[in-house]
């Protein structure tokens, strides 16, 4: 379910209010039988008014943007563990995996390590293989993440069948040289570049760990 954006009424009002006021001037000017000079001057400088509120509005619809529209990811909730991880393995990749849950807009999270996959928490997709494309192949390679900033747009998005469906971003983030950790929002354009510099160093303490 989408998050109502709560600042939505707060940037229409300049709209709302001086679509109004410029109304009720027009309104007033017509039921007007004798026009006065000075009412006349205060119905142009009303006009203005009402002009620069609504220009205000608009102004505040390109500088407060609406926030990203979330939506609730298709699939079932789990936490898949690979059975032959040592324990400082699985403590790291729980505690790891549930610090990007519960603290950024992640909601689905693969940790793919040296040809198969450790990991998969939160919505998981509905195959629980991961085929490495042309995005993780270039991740590994490069040893450079790539943040998909909203994944329908993007043509490779087919090799994260992994996924939800309806996954709407993702972020894949090289673990040490064989692996990747791959996180998949349930909204466009959510993850802020402070976000990005946290999964890195997470990313990096994982692959100490595994290494």
């Amino acid at each position: 379910m989408a998050k109502p954006d709560q600042n939505a009424v707060l940037r229409r009002l300049p709209i709302i209010v001086g679509a109004g006021a410029g109304t009720l001037f027009l309104i007033n000017r017509l039921l007007t039988p004798t026009l006065t000079d000075s009412q006349a001057r205060s119905d142009a400088l009303g006009v203005i008014v009402s002009a620069l509120l609504i220009l205000t509005g608009l102004l505040w619809q390109q500088i407060q943007p609406k926030p990203p529209e979330a939506v609730e990811l298709l699939g079932e909730e789990g936490f898949e563990l690979a059975p032959d991880l040592s324990e400082a393995v699985t403590i790291e990749l729980a505690w790891a995996s549930h610090l990007l849950l519960t603290n950024t807009v992640t909601r689905s999270i693969v940790v793919y390590y040296n040809d198969r996959v450790l990991l998969r928490r939160g919505v998981l997709g509905k195959t629980n293989t991961v085929t490495p494309g042309a995005i993780l192949d270039r991740v590994m390679q490069t040893q450079k993440p790539v943040y998909l900033v909203k994944l329908a747009l993007y043509p490779g998005r087919v090799e994260f069948d992994y996924l939800p469906e309806n996954t709407q971003g993702v972020i894949c983030q090289p673990i040490g040289k064989t692996g990747v950790l791959i996180l998949g929002a349930n909204a466009p354009r959510s993850y802020t570049r402070q976000d990005e510099i946290w999964i890195e160093g997470i990313a990096d303490k994982l692959g100490n760990t595994l290494s």
